[in-house]
């Protein structure tokens, strides 16, 4: 079995540059570095004299609360399908 192609991109989050590598491209990479950034400089703006680690911390708990979210709104609706193509 071969192995996954493995990308690196280098990215800036809330002012400190990381450097990934992994399976996704490099704009995926940026992309979801990018979401990741925004998250934490709009708490850090709301958020005076709190630490990095705590504005981090807080930006994964709400972008968890999107995912959880999506993933019950995903549910509904394969539900819904499923419902529908069962009363036919």
């Amino acid at each position: 079995m071969a192995e996954p192609e493995i990308f690196k991109a280098t990215v800036q989050i809330f002012g400190d540059t990381y450097k990934l590598r992994g399976p996704a491209s490099p704009e995926h990479m940026e992309r979801l570095a990018a979401i990741v950034d925004q998250r934490m400089q709009e708490i850090g703006q709301k958020s005076k004299n709190v630490s990095v680690a705590k504005i981090a911390v807080m930006a994964a708990f709400h972008l968890a609360d999107d995912l959880l979210k999506l993933q019950e709104d995903y549910d509904d609706l394969v539900k819904l399908l499923d419902d529908t193509s069962g009363a036919k």
